[in-house]
């Protein structure tokens, strides 16, 4: 078996980091949300969607963790899949509530948004469908991992899947661009720079920062609820035997 890289085999310098970093992340989150939300309630009316554009602020951080998150959950289960490592395991197990939290976030904002811009609430559009799609493998992990009773049967099948969902991201990135879709094309991380104005730009930038932290902090804690149930499980079973 290949040994496990440094920082994958100490889970006491994990939970003495996390200790302090998941607070700490929180607060930076709350400092970051307050001011994009300011800075996005105070953002004129579009001349096209008026006030409904404000739901952008909320949307589109949220799609954005909803993919970013999904990265983490496929890394974390690569480095399970090869290492064997449990601490890989947790971040993976601990990533897809969260990840799917931020994706039904995106999917039920991007309904709020698309019914007065679209006149409907739903459209099988590539990008809203492949968002779809995204959700599906995080609710496919988790009904999977909770299926097995065999803790190591369902942590190989869960990263398998999990690294199967990976081919889905590029899709839902380049979707806007490989087929002809209602939803817009990127406007801020695009060749030749963002298209908005500061005054919508600040606000989104400043929330999708608070989302990153958000889910830092809440991955940290979940992952150390997971190290912690698995340490109590581990000591009832040496008792049992004992």
């Amino acid at each position: 078996m290949i040994p496990a890289p440094a920082f994958l085999s100490n889970p006491e310098r994990f939970m003495a980091f996390s200790r302090w970093a998941a607070p700490m992340f929180g607060v930076v989150a709350v400092v970051l949300a307050l001011a994009g939300l300011w800075l996005g309630f105070i953002a004129p009316e579009d001349y096209q969607q008026g006030d409904t554009v404000r739901i952008m602020f909320i949307h589109v951080p949220a799609a954005w963790m909803g993919m970013f998150v999904y990265a983490c959950l496929g890394g974390a289960s690569f480095l399970a899949l090869v290492f064997r490592h449990a601490l890989a395991d947790a971040a993976a197990q601990a990533a897809a509530p969260l990840g799917a939290a931020f994706t039904v976030l995106a999917l039920a904002t991007g309904a709020l948004w698309g019914r007065p811009m679209w006149g409907a609430w739903w459209v099988w559009d590539a990008r809203l469908t492949s968002v779809l799609v995204l959700l599906l493998f995080y609710l496919a992990y988790m009904a999977l991992r909770a299926s097995l009773d065999d803790e190591t049967k369902a942590a190989r099948a869960g990263a398998i899947l999990a690294l199967v969902g990976l081919v889905n991201l590029p899709i839902v990135h380049w979707s806007v661009n490989w087929w002809n879709t209602l939803h817009q094309g990127a406007s801020v991380f695009r060749k030749g720079g963002p298209t908005m104005t500061d005054d919508y730009l600040y606000p989104l930038l400043l929330l999708g920062l608070a989302y990153m932290a958000a889910f830092g902090s809440l991955w940290l804690v979940r992952i150390r609820a997971e190290v912690w149930r698995r340490r109590a499980e581990a000591a009832a079973l040496r008792a049992a035997r004992g």
